[in-house]
């Protein structure tokens, strides 16, 4: 089955809706399928063929871009592996770590190699670029992946000249931005709606008090978006890791004292409201004097989280209002207060 008739299937029998945008990338990824359904062929005094082009997919959050990679990943049929671009780096450090410890000169080499050794294709969930070691750790990798054929697939919010825009040194990042170029196709999947917001609509996002119910009716929250799926994932943030203890599709579940509880600080939540589409939060308590450093944590948060559209479902021990009542603090957090009655609004993430 081609991914054009996997999709044409999962529009038949409901479980989703015809999009001109999304079909528009069906060719192209049938096209990589077709090519890499050919055997490699190899002779004793022949190079293996170039791999076919790869994709770069990238648009707005919600527009399918996981789902159509979903149905390609499922429908090729060749030696492959899948990973959400944050959880690929953390593999890759931790790689580079254990290569380090051997005392080769460069870390990279070993890591790629394993890396190629045994896929054809490399399909990448959201990829984004913040921090400068990991734009030049890409680039490298990037490079190998090409050369040993593999073909790549890669999803984003941003188009390949916007990845690490305005980052330090940038100008050393630029020749793997024309290697993406010319490697893959750029496809802006430029769908008019925005269907996982779509799914929100109607749903309650602001659960009070904290009890069973409120509980059991996140979880609920939680098992419809991610399918009952999610791992940790743990973003790299200069030199510093924050781990989400789940994490599937751009949803992310946490507690409060997950990201609220730690010594975390505005680079942490902008880098986490950049990384996360949806975050569900669970077990805001009340706010005061006694956990004062946890509240700044949590205004921090909010305001990454409202600049970013980042979708926020919360359980919370009060309504915004009533969270910070008294103390140092309760007059500035009015203004957060704000902003979570604002997030709540059916198609707020889309202003």
């Amino acid at each position: 089955m081609t991914v054009t008739q996997a999709y044409d299937a999962a529009v038949a029998d409901g479980r989703l809706t015809r999009d001109a945008a999304q079909e528009g990338v069906l060719p192209e990824l049938d096209r990589i399928q077709a090519a890499l359904a050919e055997p490699v062929k190899r002779g004793l005094f022949r190079k293996a063929p170039p791999p076919p082009r790869g994709l770069y997919m990238w648009g707005g959050v919600g527009r399918g871009k996981s789902m159509l990679m979903d149905l390609a990943y499922a429908a090729i049929d060749a030696p492959k592996q899948r990973q959400h671009f944050h959880a690929f780096m953390q593999w890759v450090h931790a790689e580079i770590g254990e290569a380090r410890k051997t005392g080769v000169d460069d870390a990279i080499k070993p890591v790629a190699a394993k890396l190629v050794a045994d896929i054809r294709l490399l399909a990448f969930d959201e990829m984004q670029i913040s921090d400068i070691t990991d734009a030049m750790i890409v680039g490298r990798l990037f490079e190998a992946l090409f050369a040993a054929g593999v073909t790549v697939i890669t999803t984003s919010n941003r188009p390949p000249d916007d990845l690490y825009k305005d980052g330090l040194n940038r100008q050393i990042f630029a020749p793997f931005i024309d290697l993406l170029k010319d490697r893959m196709v750029v496809h802006e999947l430029a769908a008019a709606v925005d269907y996982r917001q779509g799914r929100l609509a109607g749903t309650p996002t602001y659960f009070t008090p904290i009890n069973a119910d409120s509980r059991a009716r996140i979880k609920d929250v939680w098992d419809d978006l991610s399918h009952g799926q999610g791992a940790p994932l743990t973003l790299r943030i200069k030199g510093r890791d924050v781990t989400l203890p789940q994490f599937h599709n751009g949803v992310a579940r946490a507690s409060f004292y997950d990201l609220c509880g730690k010594p975390l600080g505005a680079a942490d939540y902008l880098a986490l409201a950049d990384a996360v589409r949806v975050l569900i939060l669970e077990d805001i308590p009340s706010l005061g004097r006694d956990n004062f450093n946890e509240a700044k944590r949590f205004v921090t948060l909010i305001d990454a989280l409202y600049e970013a559209r980042t979708r926020l479902i919360c359980t919370a021990a009060a309504a915004p209002e009533y969270l910070y009542r008294e103390g140092e603090g309760s007059f500035e957090f009015e203004r957060t207060a704000s902003r979570l009655r604002e997030m709540q609004a059916d198609g707020w993430a889309d202003t």
